[in-house]
């Protein structure tokens, strides 16, 4: 019996059978063999497709399988250190879900401007992955950094009735009958929140409407304010009634 798992947990199941669900991240062909890179969303793994392993309905499905094929594998793990991820699995059975033909992104180079038209496909690739995961890593740091230190997480608005830092930099947008900023910063609402439970932080999205020559200029990130009643801003503000009151 197999094990459906995924590529990220193979490591526990070597020597055994596994069924993989995912999509073709990449395929060559030689002869008797098909090498299929598949990813899942947790990784890429190599699977070794043997004309003499598998039926002859399988091994044809997979030669046309284009990248981003659905597809579903069944073999035995191998420890493989050449392997994407050190793990190999030798197929045995599988079926083609959809088989897809003329994928936008191919594995070469692309503009920036055309990467960016196509966004939502280019998620799937191995660097915008990586970041991806590596972001949700850090969040998942920070939260646990204040997690375990006592401060409770208080989530700010995006929309605001005016500036929280006395500046003009400010995204105005419709707000039904009135008018509207987004955020530049979370703070006045964390002080708010540290007077009724004490240590606090906003880790939300905001944003600075600065002009810039430069498309590396940021006009939204996120940011990390912790607050406590020991330790408030220093930051003067004169409409903090007017922010809070929206909250």
């Amino acid at each position: 019996m197999s094990v459906v798992t995924t590529i990220e947990r193979l490591g526990a199941h070597v020597g055994a059978s596994v069924t993989l669900q995912g999509w073709v991240y990449a395929r060559t062909s030689k002869g008797k063999l098909h090498f299929v890179q598949l990813r899942d969303g947790t990784g890429i793994a190599q699977c070794v497709v043997f004309k003499n392993n598998v039926s002859e309905a399988l091994f044809e499905a997979v030669a046309h399988a284009g990248q981003e094929s659905s597809i579903v594998l069944t073999g035995d793990v191998k420890a493989e250190p050449r392997a994407p991820g050190g793990y190999e699995i030798d197929v045995k059975d599988g079926r083609v879900v959809q088989a897809v033909d003329g994928y936008p992104i191919t594995p070469k180079e692309h503009g920036i401007d055309f990467l960016l038209e196509h966004r939502h496909l280019w998620l799937r690739s191995k660097k915008p992955w990586a970041v991806l995961r590596v972001r949700h890593a850090v969040i998942m740091a920070i939260r646990n950094f204040f997690d375990e230190r006592g401060f409770t997480c208080v989530d700010a608005p995006i929309f605001t009735p005016n500036a929280c830092e006395g500046t003009s930099t400010l995204f105005e947008v419709p707000y039904f009958d009135s008018k509207a900023y987004l955020t530049q910063s979370g703070q006045l609402y964390s002080e708010a929140a540290a007077m009724a439970l004490g240590k606090v932080y906003c880790f939300g999205p905001t944003f600075r409407a600065e002009k810039s020559k430069t498309r590396r200029h940021l006009t939204e990130f996120w940011m990390l304010e912790p607050r406590s009643p020991t330790r408030r801003s220093r930051t003067s503000c004169s409409s903090r009634k007017t922010c809070c009151a929206t909250w």
